[in-house]
């Protein structure tokens, strides 16, 4: 563990070396790259979306299996097998949790109780309170300029409205690629980071080699979101098919014409379809130029990170 980072919270509780959890995304965060994130010091999360329960135990069991560090699983609270997946999760001794698409409320009651560390992910400070209220250890504050499924929120907006509503840790996302941003968020007073889209280009991420060049080369304007107004709201690359999905809603398209165009549209952009298929990533796509292992990627933003913390008084001359 780092000097910096030693008597950090997050670090100190879940026995890590650095304050940076992985983004859980869908189809994505299989047990290669929470593993490989874990094993470089953060706290990878697999996702478990709508899968059943025997398939959320398998890939526990095959996370533990490359790795002996902590990691988590992230909860879609409206699994139509919610219930059996808590049952899993509680049994596998997984030590830590986070929650989006619903209430915390059941996983809590589940969790809490057996020492699991349950993190909501929230999109505004209503949900934080809701959260703290409820009895979770912290919550993630994700502000738009995520990838995937976003609020309205910024989180340079939202993290210091959320940090005086509660009295729990607070962990910041969206809009985080390099050691200036965690080292922001941190002076801010969040306790650490989640990051996605930076996982991405990471050398043990499954997504196709023609997705990641796709990030390599966007520019700061070359995402789009779409779905605003309803359920789906996602932020993506520009390419045929979000150009295509935006032109529709500018018309009135029904969602069934929409839902069609978009239909596996992450599995397609994972398989090389990056025309076609919703290649899902944050605004920060702009600052990312090439692939690298999880080690380097979380060591070389934690350093500078941690670097620039050290040296904060030199601002005022101190």
């Amino acid at each position: 563990m780092t000097k910096t980072f030693a008597n950090n919270q997050l670090c100190r509780d879940l026995g890590i070396q650095y304050p940076v959890f992985q983004g859980a995304m869908a189809y994505i965060s299989t047990a290669d790259l929470a593993a490989a994130v874990s094993n470089a010091g953060g706290i990878g999360i697999l996702y478990s979306g709508q899968s059943p329960a025997d398939e959320v135990r398998a890939e526990i069991r095959r996370c533990r299996q490359l790795t002996d560090k902590p990691f988590g699983v992230n909860l879609m609270l409206q699994n139509p097998h919610i219930n059996d997946v808590l049952d899993v999760v509680a049994e596998e001794g997984v030590p830590v949790v986070t929650t989006g698409a619903g209430s915390p409320a059941a996983a809590l009651e589940r969790l809490a109780p057996l020492g699991v560390k349950v993190i909501p992910v929230i999109p505004n400070v209503r949900a934080a309170k809701k959260a703290a209220s409820l009895g979770a250890y912290a919550v993630v504050v994700e502000g738009t300029e995520s990838g995937g499924h976003v609020g309205e929120m910024t989180t340079l907006a939202l993290l210091p409205q959320v940090l005086d509503a509660v009295d729990i840790p607070v962990l910041a996302a969206g809009g985080i690629a390099d050691g200036r941003a965690m080292a922001a968020m941190m002076l801010m007073g969040a306790v650490g980071v989640q990051m996605g889209t930076v996982f991405l280009l990471a050398d043990e991420c499954p997504i196709s080699d023609a997705y990641k060049q796709k990030i390599i080369e966007a520019a700061d304007t070359d995402t789009i979101v779409t779905g605003r107004g309803t359920s789906h709201v996602v932020r993506s690359l520009k390419n045929q098919m979000s150009l295509r999905y935006s032109e529709l809603e500018q018309q009135g398209a029904d969602h069934t014409e929409l839902d069609a165009l978009a239909a596996n549209g992450l599995k397609k952009a994972m398989n090389g379809d990056v025309e076609w298929g919703c290649m899902m990533a944050g605004q920060i796509s702009g600052m990312l130029t090439h692939t690298d292992t999880c080690a380097n990627i979380i060591r070389t933003i934690c350093d500078d990170a941690a670097n620039r913390l050290t040296t904060a008084p030199a601002i005022l001359g101190k």
